[in-house]
Formats: C-alpha cells, structure tokens, sequence
C-alpha cells in the first residue's frame, strides 16, 4: 500500500524555500541564507529549536505575502507552537509536523472531505464517514479511521464556534464534544493497526488520541487568533 499523504511526522515538507525564509530573518547578520538551509537540510535537528523562536513568529506575521513566501506546512508548524503551550518531547514534536503538514493538506477544501487525495468518495458528514468505515476492508478501514480522526480534530479546532453556533442557533444535535469523542475513539483504534507501525504513525495517533484536548484547543485558538482576521 502506498504512503497516504497525511503520515508525515517529520520535516520533510518543508521546501528549501521555506528554510531560506529562516535564515533570512536569523537575528545574526552575515548569515549566508543558502548556504545554512542546505546544512540545515542535512542536519535537521535543530529545525525545531527555530520553529519556536520569537524572531521567526515575528518575521512570518510581519509578511504581507507570508502564504507565497512560505509553504503552508512552515505557516502552520510555526503557529502551533505558539498556541501549543507544552513543553516539547519527541512525542509532541512529530504531533506537530503531523498536524502542520494535515492543516496544509486541508487548505485545499475538497481534500478535508476525502479519504485520500484521489479518493473518488467525497464525505461532508461524519456520520458518513463512521458508515464508510463499518463497511470498509482492513487496509481501506485503517485510511477511513485515520480521516475521521483528522476531521474531528479538525473540525473540533478550526471550526469549533462554527461548531456551536450551529448546535445553539440552529438546533443541530452535533457539538463539539461529540467530535471529540470521535476523534480520541478513531485515533485509538487507528494507532493499534499494522499500518499505522508501517507508516510511522502509531505513536502520532496515540499522542493525538491520549491528549485530543490539548491539542484541539490549540487548533481552537490558532483558528481564533491567527486565521480570522
């Protein structure tokens, strides 16, 4: 089975673009920009120590043009670890790069409604999803489980006041704590098969199921903050 495009945990969407973009605001004059993305490319590190500097969050909201400077995966990556207060382990890392490459994948809209990025089937509803999954095969049903549990995450974050507004004002029985049992139950059951070993992702799925919470609300926030105005 080929690798979906959702099991990257790691760095490597990040464009040589992106990295450049990072040594161009270093606080240390006389850096040459080109020169140390490609050693960064080949010691990569100490990625994460940037990601999380003031100088880089400042250099990218100060940017007129930040989504054509920057590829959505680094836009991500840096606002998350502002609105994920934790103090990092390896665990919470990979989340991080899962979570940032996932939030680039759903830029595209048709691609929050699908399985995979060819997928034929386009589900708008969790309820769908939740049928699809019952009648799915292993390998099929590891992919289905997978996508609710990014579309409840999702959904439960970026879209949590579209969320209630709908359940307060327009008597819609889903609220956001229904997608969050979804999401902690479907990443669960995702993380325990055998795929999840082969593509890296059991120990991101039981990150993202053991603490949904935490990382919902720094979806919820980073929604609120960054991404309204």
């Amino acid at each position: 089975m080929q690798m979906p495009d959702f099991a990257q945990c790691g760095t490597a969407p990040l464009t040589r673009q992106d990295l450049i973009f990072l040594f161009e605001h270093f606080p240390v004059p006389g850096i040459d920009a080109v020169e140390a993305a490609q050693r960064l490319i080949e010691q990569p590190s100490t990625l994460d120590s940037m990601l999380e500097a003031d100088y880089v969050f400042d250099a990218l909201r100060d940017q007129k043009t930040q989504w054509l400077e920057v590829s959505p995966q680094l836009f991500f990556n840096i606002l998350l670890r502002r609105c994920l207060p934790g103090r990092r382990n390896s665990q919470e890392r990979q989340a991080i790069h899962y979570l940032a490459n996932l939030l680039g994948l759903f830029t595209r809209t048709e691609r929050l409604y699908r399985v995979t990025r060819d997928d034929e089937a386009n589900y708008q509803y969790l309820v769908d999803l939740v049928a699809a999954a019952a009648n799915a095969g292993p390998e099929r049903g590891f992919l289905v489980h997978s996508h609710i549990g990014n579309y409840a995450l999702y959904t439960a974050g970026i879209c949590a006041a579209w969320v209630e507004h709908r359940h307060r004002y327009k008597r819609r029985p889903v609220t956001v704590e229904y997608y969050c049992k979804m999401g902690r139950s479907y990443y669960f059951t995702a993380a325990r098969h055998p795929l999840a070993a082969e593509f890296g992702l059991r120990q991101v799925f039981g990150e993202l199921s053991g603490r949904f919470d935490y990382y919902r609300d720094g979806l919820e926030k980073m929604g609120e903050e960054y991404l309204r105005h």
